[in-house]
Formats: structure tokens, sequence, C-alpha cells
């Protein structure tokens, strides 16, 4: 987000190697050898630990996510160093290299985390042995491999925006924060709505957590809908977490700045959760078809290994739609004037702000972001439309039943998720605090209400939840 006045570079040169270039083929073939030996040799290892269940211990886990993160490491540098010694063509575009810096500093953090994760599993092993298997159980393990992720991510996200901050003239006035001028409401009212969303954002955290934990302590809910629906409660939360802290804040002290690299993160990880959201509730569509409609064939089909896949796919995928975006949005130039009619940095009100060409964020935005969009929503409406389908085609009250019991929640969601996303981006209006209360509504509303359209609706839910109660009130009354 440059000044409008200000040159800028669209491509770096890459010198290369220092090699002649008489050695220009004999380096190709080695390196390319050991390009296709890493990614060769660290899947057949991934393959082996995932078909051979000997292998499903913690020690094998960490070293397959090991194993991935090597393979996209040697991956984000190896193709474009070979390609540019094949063809003497050294050139890389502007957001081409920016995306390699952050992808180069995401999986070499991953890689530094994952050994230290798995040192520790080794020191656990030698010198607790009789503990070992209490110590390092499943939940450990994804949480120790979920952190090194999302910790690398944040990390590579930190360094990126902070170098493309520093890549201006050094005499060249910027601007250093924007101004949040928040949600249309009078003075007098702020303690009150201070006092509700307040109690809101509470009682998203809250619920979700509790869903969380009822899904981890209940041996009956290790499903993989409840698997996928423990995912969506920890994107609800973050999706929460990611703005109002923010904005309570604001309406508390009147203070409604933000530095611009707390504006720039806050609107990577505002896309990347609402697009997990987005993917986990296509997710959750398609494992209530496979329940529906294939339901001899259900745990043949939706297998752990699978599950684990298409989140891991979702949370990747999400990450990489949310820096595309970013990237984009940083190397925009910014006019002197710094207010966002918004309570949080939102794309669309950030491009409002800019005095140079943004047809390439539109483009992007109208292709890439449509596609992340509609792609989840047609696999979603596809799955619910083939449901019905097959219910109708042999009616019966007690089918009827049943597939709304199991279905009724997540429609509720999706329906609550996708329409408040059309009244913002879809739905054309010039009364800007029209588009404002829609996004209260899917960024504190929605993530509030999912805890109890699921725990109301859900008879295991309920009887995990009164489970719970119960062992408290005994672990109480002793």
């Amino acid at each position: 987000m440059r000044p409008e006045n200000q040159s800028s570079v669209s491509e770096f040169l890459l010198l290369g190697l220092p090699i002649l270039p008489e050695h220009q083929g004999v380096f190709f073939a080695l390196f390319l050898g050991m390009y296709l030996t890493t990614v060769l040799g660290n899947l057949l290892i991934i393959l082996l630990i995932r078909l051979d269940s000997h292998l499903h211990t913690p020690m094998y886990f960490f070293l397959s996510h090991l194993a991935f993160s090597d393979i996209s490491l040697s991956s984000v540098t190896v193709p474009k160093m070979v390609m540019n010694m094949q063809t003497h063509h050294f050139f890389i575009s502007y957001p081409g290299c920016i995306s390699q810096l952050y992808f180069y500093i995401c999986f070499s953090c991953v890689d530094n985390l994952l050994l230290a994760v798995m040192a520790y599993d080794r020191y656990v092993a030698i010198c607790h042995p009789l503990h070992y298997n209490t110590i390092m159980k499943k939940e450990l393990c994804v949480l120790l491999v979920a952190a090194s992720w999302i910790t690398s991510c944040a990390h590579a996200l930190l360094h990126t925006v902070l170098l493309v901050r520093l890549m201006k003239p050094e005499n060249q006035s910027s601007v250093s924060e924007f101004l949040l001028l928040g949600l249309p409401i009078l003075s007098e009212h702020q303690g009150v709505f201070f006092t509700l969303f307040l109690g809101m954002y509470l009682t998203t955290v809250l619920g979700n957590l509790l869903i969380i934990l009822l899904i981890r302590l209940d041996s009956r809910l290790h499903t993989p809908m409840y698997f996928f629906l423990s995912h969506l409660a920890l994107t609800d939360v973050s999706f929460s977490s990611v703005t109002v802290p923010k904005m309570l804040m604001n309406m508390q002290t009147q203070q409604q700045s933000i530095p611009y690299v707390g504006c720039i993160s806050q609107l990577y990880f505002f896309i990347l959760f609402g697009s997990v959201d987005n993917f986990l509730l296509a997710v959750m569509a398609y494992d209530r078809y496979v329940a529906i409609c294939h339901p001899l064939h259900y745990n043949t089909i939706m297998r752990e290994e699978l599950c684990v896949l298409l989140v891991a796919a979702s949370w990747i995928t999400s990450c990489a739609h949310a820096l595309l975006h970013t990237v984009l949005l940083v190397g925009v130039s910014i006019c002197a004037n710094n207010v966002i009619t918004h309570f949080l940095c939102d794309l669309n009100a950030l491009l409002k702000l800019s005095c140079s060409d943004i047809s390439l964020n539109e483009l992007v935005i109208l292709t890439e972001g449509g596609m992340i969009l509609l792609m989840p929503l047609g696999i979603t409406l596809g799955s619910y439309i083939r449901i019905g389908t097959i219910i109708l085609k042999a009616p019966s009250t007690r089918r009827l039943l049943k597939a709304f019991s199991t279905c009724g929640s997540h429609l509720l969601v999706v329906s609550l998720f996708y329409g408040t996303i059309v009244g913002v981006y879809f739905v054309s209006s010039s009364w800007d605090s029209k588009n404002i209360i829609a996004s209260v509504m899917y960024t504190v509303v929605t993530p509030m209400l999912n805890p109890f359209i699921y725990s109301l609706r859900n008879r295991d839910i309920k009887q995990a939840l009164q489970c719970l109660l119960t062992g408290l009130k005994k672990f109480i009354c002793q």
C-alpha cells in the first residue's frame, strides 16, 4: 500500500548459483535428480506411514509431517532455480518473489518446530517409557503439529509484511496507521453495545470451547462429523477473536487507530479463518451426504486419513488464499485519507482508499475469490440436492425425520453464513451501515449461534454435556 507518486519494482533478477555456462547442464541434472529424490523419497515415507498400521505412532506421525514439510520447502525454491538454469530466464515477478519468501520462511519454521517436537517425543520415550502413551496421546500430537503450522504461518506473515513495508524509498511518506470508524452507534449508547458485544464474544468463546471439550472427552463423539465440528468450533473462536476484541477496545477507549502492520495482519487472519469456515461447511455437507446416501460404506469412505486430509487441505488452501489477497493489497498505493468506514480492516474498505489501479485486485477477487467461495458452496448445495433426491425416491416419515435431525443444524449454520456474506459482498447498496450490520452478523452473531444450534438440536452433544455435568457434580461432592 504505497503512496501514489512512488515508483515500484515489478520484478527481480535472480543471479542464481556461480556456475560457469559449460557446467550448467551437469548441475541442472544434479539438482533435478536431488529434487526428484527428495520428493519421491519423502512421499514414499508418507505413504508407508499411512498404509502400515504399525507405524501409526507419535514418532511416525511427526515424521510424516516433517516429510511433507521437506517436500514443500524444496518445492518453493528448487523448481524455479532449475528452470532458470535451463531457460536462462532469471526474472521473478514481485508477487512471485514475495510469495516464495513467505512459503520459504513458513516451511523452514515448520521444519524447525517439528524437529523440536520430535526431540521432545524421543525424550518422553526414553526418560518416561512407562508413561509414554499417557503423555504422548493423540490429542497432544495433533495440537503440537497444529501449533507448529499456525505459529510458522504467523511468523512468515510478520516478516513478509515488514519486508514489503521496507521496500520503499527512504525519504517517502507512508501510511503508518488507519482509523477504524467502528459501528454507527451514538456515544450515549456505547456502554450498552459494549456490554452486549462483550457478552456475545464471551458466549462465542466459551460455547465453542465447550463443544471442543465435549468432543475430546466423550468417546462416542469420536466420529468424522464431530471431528469436523471441533475444527469448525476452533475456527469460529479464532474468527471472532480477530476482530471483536479490537472493536470492543475501541468502543471502550475511544481510540480508533490501528497500526499498518496490525491492520494487514487482521485482514490476513480474517480472510484465513473465514475461508476455513467456508471449506469446513462444505466438508461437513459431504460427510452428511455420505452418511445418508451411502450408510453401509460410511466408515470405509470417511476413514481417518481422509478426514485429516480434508481438514489439512482446508487450512492450507485458506492460508494461500489469504496470502494472495494480502500481498496484492500491500502493493496498492494509498491516498492521504486513512479513515476506514468499518469496524475491521475489510478488503473492500481498504481498496476504497486506493489512489492507484486496483483492477488486478478486483480481477483476483472476482475470479480466485469467487472460486474459493462458490466451489465449497457448490459442494454444499450439490450434497443436499443429492440427499433430497435420495430421500424423495422413497419418502417416509422416519427417513425425513432422520435426515432433518442429521442435517438440520448444519443447514441452518450454512444459511446464516452464506446469507450474511451475500448481503455484504453481492447485494449492492450505497448505505455503508447496511454492510457493517451484515458484517456484524457473520463475524459476531453467527459464530455465537453455532454452539447453540449444534447443542440444542443434537442429542449426542446433549448426552455428552449431561455426562460432563454429572462427572463434575460427583467430583465437587467428594
